[in-house]
């Protein structure tokens, strides 16, 4: 990686060349949980990569229960310059170990919004990006990443969570706005009765019923992508 090693985990159906997957975690790291999901991926014919993007504080440095607080500060790290940067490292290592064809891209809670900018940084190499339960996604930043969507070429799913104060119906509306306005193929459902993180089996905010759709919704995102 571009600042150190990043811990990571792999998943794949056979050793057999797959199109890759790039699954970003949600801010509370690399853990069981997500290899499930990683696992349940590449059984429909994917490699899937899930690293630890905060690999510069060390091997999977958060976890479940963890105060937020402490997390923030890591979260703050992951600027758009050093995730163009990271993302290139991960695709790099998908092509490698996968297909050397594009990838596509899911992401959880703040994964969605670092998947966003790896997609806007590399438009040529990203296909689909899938974002979960994404919050922060507009805000009065000049940087906000709404005001990138005319960087990000792929098609796009969200799956925003209806009980989400990081994403009202506004905050929405006006991301939708802004996929509109720059040419953006995509789709953007809201999720009722679900919570932020609502994917996630280890946290007391998962729905089972929404998370089930989310994977349904996904399989359908890679099936039209790759084919």
């Amino acid at each position: 990686m571009p600042d150190g090693v990043a811990d990571a985990y792999l998943a794949r159906p056979d050793d057999e060349p797959h199109p890759g997957v790039l699954l970003l975690m949600d801010a509370y790291g690399l853990r069981p949980a997500i290899e499930e999901m990683a696992d349940r991926i590449a059984d429909d014919g994917y490699v899937v990569l899930a690293p630890n993007v905060f690999y510069r504080a060390g091997p999977s440095p958060v976890q479940p229960g963890m105060d937020f607080q402490k997390i923030r500060p890591l979260m703050a790290e992951l600027t758009p310059e050093r995730l163009a940067a990271d993302g290139a490292a991960y695709l790099d290592h998908l092509a490698a170990v996968g297909s050397p064809g594009p990838v596509a891209i899911t992401g959880y809670c703040m994964g969605g919004r670092l998947g966003w900018w790896i997609a806007a940084a590399q438009p040529d190499r990203v296909v689909a990006l899938a974002a979960f339960h994404t919050g922060g996604l507009v805000t009065d930043d000049p940087d906000s990443p709404h005001r990138a969507a005319g960087s990000v070429d792929a098609e796009l799913y969200f799956g925003f969570a209806d009980q989400d104060q990081g994403m009202t119906a506004e905050h929405i509306s006006t991301f939708e706005q802004a996929l509109q306005d720059a040419g953006a193929s995509y789709r953007a459902e809201v999720y009722e009765d679900a919570r932020h993180g609502y994917t996630m089996a280890d946290l007391q905010v998962h729905d089972e019923a929404a998370s089930e759709r989310h994977f349904g919704e996904l399989r359908a995102l890679l099936e039209r992508t790759f084919g």
